[in-house]
């Protein structure tokens, strides 16, 4: 490819993806303008409300999971569920807190500031920030097909483990004991024991009540969200009682105003560094999460998902919120979902549920200063174990080692290091795995079935011994190469007098450079040891590759067949006939079928082929017949079997066959006019090529064999028709 042409690439990719990212920004526009009030407002209302109840108690539990003022998870909620709706793919995904993000934020967090501070506040927002960026280059860039790197076993198993840490990190508010906050699973474990004999016996009750209200709550009530009824209820018997006044520590007032703008530290390098791996986890996680749940409610729904959309309306939601006082949010498959049951139409269902949360939080902002913390504990911790997927860890378990290994080194990641990079690791585990099955494509030798229509792997069939078929299924880049050519070689050297092979390439869809540097090795292997090869079913993208690398100018346009074509072909002009018929009892193909087979299999020395563009003089039939007339020194020497000669032959013609003249040349005088002559001409121009190399000079051949002498209705020397 020329620098010129080069040049061009880049240019039109470049515009390309500006024009891309212009109908990233116009995604608004685009809903509004489609939005039909008759058909849509009353339900996506509705929804709205519904999915907003839920929204309330769940921001102000996922706040707390990050050690963050309750306030910051409304803010959260509020405006990341504008902004994903206004710049997100899917109607259905509710974008706000999460438990995952939460847990995030707080490990990341806590060796940095201490919770409550205003710097630890300032962080989250920060945080925010860089996940919101990190999410909106990626969808710009898009790159939204990365999330189908992260298998669904790493985020099984990084649930799990947040699950059990988020209930552990609860039991101090349970209890109401003083425990160092921690990242360190086991330390907080470990102190959370030994504070046990502390513990404050009202806010347990309290507390251990909660848990069980929730449970049975949530099996007798499904319309309301049961969190919401026990934080009722909690905050009720709170204010009855007088529970604050006999040690039970409650929430507070919630400031009752709209999210203020924060001045984040967006070109602090220090803090970047502190935050950036957190980060990565969170905007890794995050999306993954939310792309999942909007396919998955898109499969029920019909609705078509752009993840690169979805990238840029989780992006902007983060980053939303990061300077509005929140902090940073992904997709909630329980609000999801519920917005998907309750009938929502549109993405504007989750415009309404913010403002339901906003219009409940500056009405009853009060009301939260009665909410004992020991009772959100325990619904938190109710959350937490219902947060473990059973039938997903049980099916992994079920189905595949691989995954469910992956599943479990997540798992004890998540328990044992860092958060962050425990879910960064279990990323990297996930492209290890990918790599390394993609680095290992099947490549496998194949054969014709029983009605030779298909092709496929029969290891206890016998296989052609001049030509082998080998089928690619999978990339040829950089990681497979090797492994592709090992294959290959094996192949080879379990089949040594293979000297053509034909590849199979119609399961190949990619081919980088080093995939081409493998084939051209290949080429190379086989014509050095004069044989060479041949392709079928190359996809046109792949071939485009080829064509510019000069790969195909290497191999030979007419190396490249279709696959009718294929075995046809290869079978009429490439591999030697006198090898079918003298050396190989099978017949693999099936032109075989009508191919005479010697009673006694020998091995013949090496002749070389000749194929077609080789100057042997040739008669036509006709110009034989006139030969024959005209002139009676002519020797016409039938190279094939006696029982060929049987069936067919021209006249005057004498049968000596291959094996009788490789035994002895001098049957065929140097001095006559010798024409060879076979079935299709294709044995008669090895044995003309042969005597032409000893030095004979009045050697020629029948073009077409005997069936062009019977298709030209001349004589049959055996009076039979073939």
């Amino acid at each position: 490819m020329s620098v010129t042409t080069q040049r061009e690439h880049v240019i039109t990719a470049g515009l390309d993806l500006i024009k891309q990212t212009g109908s990233f920004w116009a995604r608004p526009a685009t809903i509004i303008r489609g939005y039909n009030i008759k058909e849509n407002l009353r339900a996506d209302i509705l929804a709205g409300v519904t999915v907003g109840v839920l929204m309330l108690p769940q921001a102000i539990a996922y706040a707390l999971i990050a050690e963050l003022p309750p306030i910051t998870g409304l803010y959260a909620a509020i405006v990341a569920s504008i902004v994903g709706a206004l710049w997100g793919s899917s109607s259905h995904l509710n974008s706000g807190p999460s438990n995952a993000a939460s847990l995030l934020v707080l490990t990341t967090l806590l060796p940095l500031a201490v919770p409550g501070s205003p710097e630890y506040l300032l962080l989250a927002g920060m945080m925010a920030f860089i996940v919101g960026l990190i999410r909106l280059l990626m969808g710009i860039l898009r790159l939204g097909y990365l999330v189908n790197f992260v298998a669904d076993s790493v985020i099984v198993g990084f649930t799990m483990g947040a699950a059990i840490l988020i209930g552990v990190n609860q039991f101090k508010h349970l209890l109401r004991v003083t425990v160092e906050n921690t990242p360190n699973f086991f330390a907080t474990i470990s102190s959370t024991v030994f504070a046990i004999p502390e513990t404050h016996l009202l806010s347990f009750a309290v507390g251990a009540a909660a848990v069980v209200l929730s449970v049975v709550f949530k099996k007798l009530i499904k319309r309301i969200p049961s969190a919401l009824l026990v934080m009722g209820l909690a905050g009720l018997a709170a204010y009855l009682f007088d529970l604050p006044s006999q040690g039970v520590i409650v929430l507070g007032d919630l400031p009752a105003s709209l999210p203020s703008f924060v001045a984040l530290p967006i070109f602090d390098r220090g803090v970047w560094s502190q935050l950036f791996a957190g980060s990565m986890a969170v905007a890794a996680i995050g999306l993954a999460e939310a792309v999942a749940i909007a396919r998955s409610i898109s499969a029920q729904s019909g609705e078509q998902i752009d993840s690169n959309q979805e990238f840029v309306g989780q992006g902007l939601a983060s980053m939303a919120t990061g300077f509005f006082s929140g902090y940073a949010c992904s997709g909630s498959f329980t609000r999801s979902a519920l917005n998907y049951s309750s009938g929502a139409k549109t993405g504007l269902t989750n415009i309404f549920s913010a403002l339901f949360v906003l219009l409940a939080m500056l009405m009853f902002a009060p009301l939260a200063a009665f909410l004992p913390r020991s009772a959100l504990a325990g619904v938190i911790i109710v959350t937490a174990y219902y947060m473990i997927d059973r039938e997903a860890i049980t099916e992994i378990w079920r189905t595949t080692v691989g995954d469910a290994w992956i599943m479990l080194a997540t798992f004890a990641a998540t328990l044992i290091f860092p958060l962050q990079f425990a879910v960064l690791a279990g990323i990297v585990v996930s492209f290890v795995r990918y790599i390394g099955k993609t680095s290992k494509p099947i490549v496998s030798s194949v054969t014709p079935s029983d009605n030779f229509k298909d092709l496929r792997e029969y290891p206890d069939r016998p296989e052609c011994p001049q030509m082998g078929i080998v089928t690619i299924k999978g990339s040829l880049y950089f990681g497979s190469t090797q492994h592709v050519e090992e294959a290959i070689r094996e192949q080879r050297e379990a089949h040594p007098n293979q000297k053509y092979i034909l590849i199979w390439m119609q399961q190949v869809n990619h081919v980088d450079i080093s995939g081409l540097h493998l084939l051209e090795a290949i080429v190379r292997l086989y014509r050095n040891d004069g044989g060479d090869v041949y392709m079928e079913g190359v996809r046109i993208a792949v071939k485009e590759k080829m064509s510019a690398s000069g790969f195909v100018e290497m191999l030979g346009e007419d190396h490249f067949l279709e696959r009718e074509e294929a075995i046809p072909m290869l079978f009429n002009n490439v591999m030697n006939p006198i090898k079918c018929i003298y050396e190989c009892r099978h017949k693999v193909w099936l032109e075989c079928q009508s191919l005479p087979k010697s009673e006694q299999l020998i091995t013949l020395p090496e002749i070389k082929a000749a194929p077609n563009t080789l100057p042997i003089p040739m008669y036509t039939a006709v110009e034989l017949w006139e030969k024959i007339n005209a002139d009676n020194d002519i020797l016409i020497v039938d190279v094939r079997e006696q029982s060929e000669h049987d069936v067919a032959h021209v006249p005057t013609s004498q049968v000596i066959s291959i094996p009788s003249i490789i035994a002895d040349p001098t049957q065929v005088s140097e001095d006559a006019e010798v024409v060879f002559i076979c079935r299709y001409g294709r044995r008669s121009r090895q044995m003309a090529l042969m005597y032409m190399e000893k030095g004979y000079d009045n050697i020629s051949t029948l073009q077409g064999g005997v069936e062009a002498w019977i298709n030209a209705g001349l004589p049959n020397g055996a009076s039979v028709q073939v």
